[in-house]
């Protein structure tokens, strides 16, 4: 059978950037679908303008030992209109930079959603188009909770909070995960009363309590107030502000209201029934090889419900391209990849691999191992000396999991990622090298902790002994 294309992409986030470029490069036919714009939620409202608002609000925090009339006064110009720069950058970025990557490409930018006729033909407005290979990259939407009295007011979610033309006086964040933490940060440090309303006992509950705790503290400092263990119930206008109350029956006011609890799957106009693509809440059913249901379509990215990262989404498209190829003589399995990820705080919190609950729950047993920043010279003496690198590892070297939290996580984190990934020990990085004074010498200061606890039985002493002094 003749098809229009060799590749349809259906949504251009970081996944469907992936396959659409790549596939173009190759010599391929594609034809990617939009129907918003270029870059999906991660460009346009997720992690890029997230992180360009926490260093505006890294900069006006240098600023805050002034007066706020000194403020306003030496502040540059970004810091004060702060949506104004960041919407500037990303029209920039898009149009300018990312649109010419599509040149071979045949792109349907915001002519509507894409929808399913059968499983090789999609409807996009009037246009009917085939292809042979069709990939899914359709991200996900902000969840929005029925809490009562939600339909009420005028809440943001990341979706929207950018557009802001202004950074409201008091703001109330609804949930305790990575887009709650950076935006309280951010908009703390840019002036804003900011509460958070979080259901579990602290932030980031489900990862390592020591890293939560640093990552509350530093956030308390900076001014934001954190309601533990509760919950909305009710929500309320009056005189031009929110008012919530929560289930210990506290009582908050503030000019706006940001929901960050979670993300939902947004398949509805897509009639992916009309194809045979399996799914359920969680996200389109893939197999190892990210084929859905009908083995000429893949799911690639936060649709498939995975990883809820852009990074994992882009390395998804193009472990789904290559799986594609019927001839490829290797097939990749896309679990086999670890995925480290980083919340961009100050400090950053960043982890790859197991949990120690996870490896309590399996059974496994393990070393800790931390490496503290107030223990490093470098870092007391930049003025950074707070976290610690945590390796969780077995009596032989092997590295399970890690947490960072502390400066230069983000970039420090990517090196544990390739060693598990490679299934490399401790001894390994330990006898790498590491550029001096880097934050990422406390990764090979991890390693020498780890090699000095096997010098701790007295066997292991006498066997140095004896072969110092042959």
């Amino acid at each position: 059978m003749k098809y229009d294309y060799d590749i349809i992409t259906i949504g251009l986030g970081p996944a469907g950037m992936a396959i659409s470029i790549m596939g173009s490069e190759m010599g391929l036919k594609v034809c990617a679908i939009e129907k918003n714009k270029i870059g999906g939620e991660c460009m346009n409202v997720g992690c890029i303008p997230s992180k360009a608002l926490l260093r505006i609000a890294k900069t006006r925090n240098s600023f805050s030992k002034f007066s706020a009339m000194e403020l306003s006064e030496m502040s540059p110009p970004d810091v004060r209109k702060p949506f104004e720069k960041i919407t500037r950058d990303i029209d920039y970025i898009g149009e300018k930079k990312t649109l010419k990557m599509f040149d071979k490409v045949d792109l349907l930018l915001r002519e509507g959603s894409a929808s399913f006729v059968d499983k090789h033909t999609v409807m996009v407005g009037e246009k009917k188009l085939s292809a042979k290979r069709i990939f899914i990259c359709a991200g996900t939407k902000a969840s929005v909770p029925d809490f009562p009295g939600i339909d009420k007011i005028d809440y943001l979610t990341n979706e929207n909070i950018f557009s802001l033309d202004k950074i409201p006086a008091s703001l109330i964040i609804v949930g305790g995960g990575a887009i709650a933490c950076e935006m309280a940060q951010a908009f703390s440090r840019l002036g804003s009363k900011v509460t958070m309303v979080i259901r579990g006992p602290r932030l980031m509950w489900r990862e390592d309590p020591d890293a939560s705790i640093v990552l509350q503290s530093a956030l308390e400092k900076d001014g934001v107030a954190i309601l533990k263990e509760q919950k909305p119930t009710a929500f309320e206008k009056q005189d031009g502000f929110v008012v919530v109350t929560t289930s210990n029956n506290d009582i908050i006011e503030a000019e706006k209201v940001l929901l960050a609890a979670g993300r939902v799957m947004d398949f509805e106009k897509m009639c992916l029934e009309n194809a045979g693509v399996k799914y359920t809440k969680k996200g389109i059913t893939v197999n190892k090889r990210l084929q859905t249901s009908s083995g000429n379509i893949y799911a690639c990215g936060d649709c498939n419900g995975h990883a809820p990262f852009s990074h994992a989404a882009m390395h998804q498209g193009m472990i789904a391209l290559m799986n594609s190829m019927s001839k490829w003589p290797v097939k990749f399995n896309f679990k086999n990849y670890v995925i480290p990820w980083t919340v961009f705080t100050e400090p950053q919190f960043s982890r790859v691999g197991m949990k120690e609950s996870e490896l309590k729950k399996k059974g496994i047993k393990y070393e800790v191992i931390t490496a503290k920043y107030e223990d490093y010279g470098a870092a007391i003496s930049e003025n950074v000396d707070v976290g610690f690198v945590r390796a969780l590892t077995s009596l032989t070297g092997k590295i399970y999991g890690v947490t960072i939290i502390g400066e230069g996580s983000g970039e420090m984190i990517n090196e544990w990622a390739l060693a598990i990934q490679k299934k490399m020990r401790l001894f390994d990085i330990m006898m790498l090298q590491h550029s001096f004074p880097t934050m990422g010498f406390l990764t090979k200061r991890s390693s020498e902790m780890w090699m000095m606890n096997r010098m701790k039985p007295g066997a292991m002493k006498k066997l140095c002994r004896f072969m110092f002094r042959m």
